[in-house]
């Protein structure tokens, strides 16, 4: 709710966290030659993280060669660090393109990883309109930087 009912700023987060040189602070957990790993700081469920590339691009097919391979390759190596470090049962990853699809930042993509763990749903966003997560984002980021720090392509 903090999110949505938050005013929104013109400027795009995808863009301007990763030239900033405050990486902690932005949530950035690794950042490549043409895309980079960020946290959600409204996540879905803890330790949700999302690989975007630094150029500025609406939808899948703009991407270019460089682009592709290592926004794949972020993506697979953040599920084997999640898996190692925080051990999920299982993860939703995927764009939303467009705002139809529910795209917060629909000018410029970025693939969603979300980890899951069986029974993660209950009656809290239903009935409470809120969501628990079990661990601060700080903390989730502590725990995950030092395995992104190590990560070479």
């Amino acid at each position: 709710m903090e999110y949505i009912k938050s005013e929104k700023s013109d400027e795009c987060i995808f863009c301007v966290l990763p030239s900033s040189d405050d990486n902690e602070k932005n949530y950035i957990l690794f950042k490549g030659e043409h895309s980079f790993i960020i946290m959600n700081i409204f996540p879905y469920n803890s330790a949700h993280i999302m690989v975007s590339p630094y150029r500025h691009i609406g939808c899948i097919t703009e991407q270019n060669d460089s682009e592709k391979l290592e926004v794949n390759q972020l993506t697979q190596e953040s599920i084997k660090i999640l898996k190692a470090v925080i051990g999920p049962d299982g993860f939703n990853v995927g764009y939303n393109i467009g705002k139809a699809a529910g795209a917060g930042y629909d000018e410029h993509i970025h693939c969603h990883i979300v980890p899951r763990w069986s029974g993660d749903t209950n009656f809290m966003p239903v009935l409470g309109e809120v969501k628990v997560h079990p661990e601060h984002l700080r903390s989730t980021y502590e725990k995950l930087h030092p395995h992104f720090k190590n990560l070479t392509l």
